[in-house]
């Protein structure tokens, strides 16, 4: 009985070794005629537009000829025909009065222009903030503080920065570095993503969002040491907390508790995450790892 189970298995696992073989050929075969098809309609495009260029560079010479001959009565010996369209810059020639030297000026005809427009001043408004909170429970101080704190930050960027001199006018923006870092984290490019917010936080080190999406990137690299210390550098950005960067504080409890239940330090975790309960009372999820959390430390999983 052994001995039959013992061929029964090697002969499944061999058909199944011939069943992955057969898909994985079928596979690059399909990826192969999709990148033949690509190839194939991308020469045919070029071809098209290469016919559509001669054409028209065959409609101008013709254009141009016609053109040529019907005011070939206006031209001379070695004078071009002018369009009318593109007349030529016309100048006058006058004698600067200098006898000795004889040498003469050239003077451009000026143009026409329009008066310049007239100066007006134009009135802007604000809408005034308002809050829902009683005048008592207003955080509009703390409000005021973090909108300050977030404009001083968007405005102070490190311009000595050797690194600066390789970097496009775009690269040098920490928005646009954020931005990339983005799309490269959601690509699953991680340590490209995380070069990114390297960049922009070299540019500028006021900016939460840049740790705590670095964080995300390590969290995804296993580098949980890195994680914590990012999502500490981002809670520590985002105080004062108000209702503004509630969420932004969410993402970076979360964050750095996960890194601390990775490393199983569940006690510092579960702060984190009852930090972020607090945040999004009515956060399932949440509430569910919370307590997945809390019956490890108890002993209960």
């Amino acid at each position: 009985k052994e001995a039959d189970k013992s061929k029964a298995k090697a002969a499944r696992i061999q058909q199944e070794k011939k069943y992955a073989l057969e898909t994985m050929m079928k596979l690059e075969n399909e990826e192969r005629g999709r990148i033949q098809k690509m190839k194939d309609d991308e020469c045919a495009r070029a071809t098209a537009e290469l016919d559509f260029w001669r054409e028209t560079q065959r409609k101008t010479a013709e254009e141009n000829e016609n053109r040529q001959k019907t005011r070939g009565t206006g031209t001379h010996d070695n004078q071009p025909v002018y369009q009318k369209t593109d007349p030529p810059a016309v100048t006058l020639m006058r004698n600067t009065g200098d006898t000795t030297s004889g040498q003469r000026s050239t003077k451009q005809i000026p143009k026409d222009l329009p008066a310049p427009r007239s100066a007006g001043c134009i009135q802007i408004s604000f809408t005034p903030r308002v809050f829902p909170t009683a005048l008592r429970e207003s955080r509009v101080p703390e409000e005021e503080e973090w909108l300050k704190k977030q404009a001083e930050a968007r405005r102070a960027v490190d311009t000595d920065l050797a690194e600066l001199d390789d970097l496009r006018e775009e690269e040098r923006n920490p928005d646009w570095l954020k931005e990339k870092g983005d799309k490269l984290f959601m690509a699953g490019n991680y340590q490209a993503a995380v070069n990114a917010y390297n960049l922009a936080i070299k540019l500028n080190r006021k900016i939460p969002a840049l740790f705590s999406n670095r964080a995300a990137c390590h969290l995804k690299l296993r580098n949980l040491h890195k994680a914590i210390e990012d999502s500490s550098q981002a809670l520590e950005l985002l105080k004062p907390a108000v209702a503004a960067n509630a969420p932004a504080r969410l993402k970076a409890h979360v964050r750095r508790g996960t890194a601390f239940c990775e490393l199983e330090l569940y006690v510092e975790g579960l702060q984190d995450y009852q930090a972020a309960l607090e945040i999004d009372p009515h956060n399932a999820a949440l509430r569910a790892d919370t307590d997945k959390i809390r019956e490890i430390i108890q002993g209960t999983t």
